[in-house]
């Protein structure tokens, strides 16, 4: 198992949200201190997707974790009570998303790593401008001004060019780009298999082992 990290995960409105509780799973599973943050959109389209109702104020975090899409045929790799006792051990921290008084708002509280899954056009651009307008964006901002990883995971297309300019801009300015584009080389055998494609890769982002995917050459 790899070393354990701490990561911070937003998750906001763009299409994807299965890939962040797929990369949630992996996480806490791995025994990675995770802090989460999700935004109002990010909450419409996990219940639009996902099937699930959260409130962000009082949220069932177990039940996010370990939520499966109608068309998966995968099996959640936690249970409701390993999450629980990730919650009441502090290996899982929620944050509200207006909350900015939260450790990882500040530079000085010291992570391994951020990622945005999946990261909406607005998230992109607000991170672009460091506008902080909510924690997810203030966050990455910290990321970016500690010359921490932040990884960005869009989910768009087609791409304007002001996004293409605030993709740029971001990694110009250290970020790691993602785009949620799945490939089709490792024995695709179901929608899980493009999901854990996804993942994989932000995991090794993360300098996380993993055995999501079968890889080229291997």
């Amino acid at each position: 198992m790899s070393t354990p990290h701490r990561i911070v995960l937003g998750i906001t409105g763009a299409s994807g949200s299965i890939y962040a509780v797929r990369l949630l799973q992996v996480l806490i599973k791995a025994g990675h201190e995770t802090h989460l943050v999700v935004s109002p959109s990010g909450a419409a389209v996990i219940k639009q997707e996902c099937g699930l109702e959260l409130d962000l104020r009082s949220p069932d975090i177990a039940s996010l974790v370990c939520c499966s899409p109608d068309w998966s045929q995968a099996m959640p790799l936690v249970e409701p009570e390993t999450v629980t006792q990730a919650l009441a051990d502090q290996r899982l921290c929620y944050h509200q998303y207006d909350d900015y008084m939260t450790p990882i708002a500040s530079g000085s509280f010291r992570t391994k790593a951020m990622v945005v899954c999946p990261c909406s056009g607005s998230t992109l651009s607000g991170i672009s401008r460091a506008a902080s307008a909510n924690l997810i964006q203030r966050a990455a901002d910290v990321h970016l001004k500690e010359n921490r990883k932040l990884v960005l995971v869009p989910r768009e297309t087609p791409l304007s060019v002001i996004q293409l300019e605030n993709m740029h801009r971001l990694a110009s300015s250290g970020a790691v780009i993602l785009p949620a584009m799945p490939g089709w080389y490792h024995g695709v055998q179901s929608l899980d298999c493009l999901v854990d494609f996804i993942v994989s890769r932000i995991l090794d982002q993360l300098e996380i082992d993993n055995a999501l995917m079968d890889r080229w050459g291997e």
